[in-house]
């Protein structure tokens, strides 16, 4: 009976009482979460060793820290406090490596749109989404990071393999694309 209650719970349900020490929680949120978590970031990065050590700190941080989870800033949800743990870590993990793990080039320009973008664009509206499609890859990646995924300057400059002077350069351009293409 448990086990049919956890699988039709929310992942914050779930966040929530692992925070409480119930291992059946936290082995729920991970059979659901990681299979999406570990996609996201193979996008970013192609070596997969390091996918696989930011996956278990990822969920090793969850258990330890899921009594701190009170909604993420960017959304309220869990999910995106589990992606902002799991891009947090990512970038530690390029930051420890010296900048050896690259990203792919699919992470650069994958040539069939993410599914955050599609997720993006439709509950910004067409309008907006538009707008975002008509954006350079380049800029597209840099929105991304810092927007969606809800990270620094310099921790996008580390996923994406750029000097933060170019963030902060293709940010203000995809802002300044974006006011014209919404005006």
């Amino acid at each position: 009976m448990k086990r049919k209650r956890l699988e039709s719970a929310d992942e914050e349900f779930l966040v929530r009482r692992t925070a409480r020490g119930d291992r059946a929680a936290f082995e729920e949120l991970y059979r659901r979460t990681s299979p999406w978590l570990a996609v996201r970031l193979r996008r970013r990065c192609a070596d997969e060793q390091v996918v696989a050590e930011v996956m278990q700190e990822t969920y090793l941080a969850i258990w330890r820290a899921a009594g701190s989870f009170a909604g993420s800033a960017a959304d309220g949800s869990a999910v995106g406090w589990i992606w902002t743990i799991a891009a947090r870590r990512l970038v530690d993990a390029f930051r420890r490596r010296g900048h050896h793990a690259e990203p792919p080039a699919s992470a650069v320009a994958p040539p069939v749109p993410a599914v955050e973008e599609e997720v993006l664009a439709g509950v910004l509206g067409d309008e907006v989404g538009d707008a975002l499609r008509r954006l350079s890859p380049e800029l597209r990646d840099v929105l991304r990071a810092m927007v969606l995924d809800g990270l620094t300057v310099t921790e996008t400059a580390v996923v994406l393999g750029v000097p933060e002077g170019t963030v902060k350069t293709r940010a203000r351009r995809a802002r300044i694309a974006m006011r014209e293409a919404l005006s």
